[in-house]
């Protein structure tokens, strides 16, 4: 299914705001215990093998996959993160792509497909499309991992009451604000959604107000 004008626009305007965010972005990591903390149940994920790291962003997560992965495919499509990323993940069996998640084709499978806060980004209606991409970017055994936010972390966004129901405005520290897609899963309706789609999946609650996930592809359970 293609994307309505109106998500696409706020898809593009999303991208507006990740690479202006790019040089502020790392500062709530800093400021937030809870998302530290987060980033410490990483060694608890089933993260094995050749990992394709989806929304890499500005490489919080890239460095803990690099320990435990035999390669890191780390991907995004703003340059201005993916600067600061490979300056943070330097081991040698990283490397960084730059592109559309929607458009690009991986040159291989992976034991596992890793996005770390992407998934409350995809309008509801690309969700299904997200999934397949996924599916057909896992090796044989292979299982997607993911961590987002959960319900409760709406109380930090200013949620916009528009017709599409999944929108946010973000604000930069020079106020210039954008809109982006944001998507609160809870997660058994998470669960639901994903065995709609033939998935085998696991989500629960993490670190607080996150919540984590195993999933595997049609044809295989947890």
């Amino acid at each position: 299914m293609g994307m309505s004008s109106y998500d696409a626009a706020l898809m593009a305007e999303q991208m507006a705001y990740y690479r202006a965010r790019a040089p502020e972005y790392d500062s709530v990591y800093a400021e937030r215990a809870d998302l530290q903390e987060l980033l410490a149940t990483t060694a608890e994920l089933p993260i094995v093998g050749h990992v394709l790291e989806l929304a890499c962003g500005t490489g919080q997560w890239t460095p803990l996959l690099a320990e435990r992965a035999r390669s890191v495919t780390a991907v995004d499509a703003s340059a201005e993160t993916l600067a600061i990323a490979r300056e943070r993940a330097t081991a040698r069996n990283v490397r960084f792509v730059r592109a559309d998640l929607f458009d690009w084709q991986p040159p291989r499978r992976y034991d596992t497909v890793f996005f770390g806060f992407w998934l409350s980004h995809v309008p509801p209606a690309r969700f299904p499309e997200f999934w397949r991409s996924v599916a057909a970017s896992l090796a044989p055994g292979g299982r997607a991992v993911f961590v987002d936010d959960g319900p409760t972390e709406a109380v930090h966004e200013e949620l916009l009451t528009d017709e599409s129901g999944h929108a946010a405005l973000r604000r930069l520290e020079d106020g210039s604000a954008y809109r982006i897609v944001k998507v609160f899963h809870e997660a058994q309706d998470l669960m639901d959604q994903l065995a709609a789609l033939g998935w085998s999946a696991q989500v629960w609650q993490t670190a607080r107000n996150f919540l984590a996930g195993v999933a595997l592809p049609p044809g295989r359970k947890v």
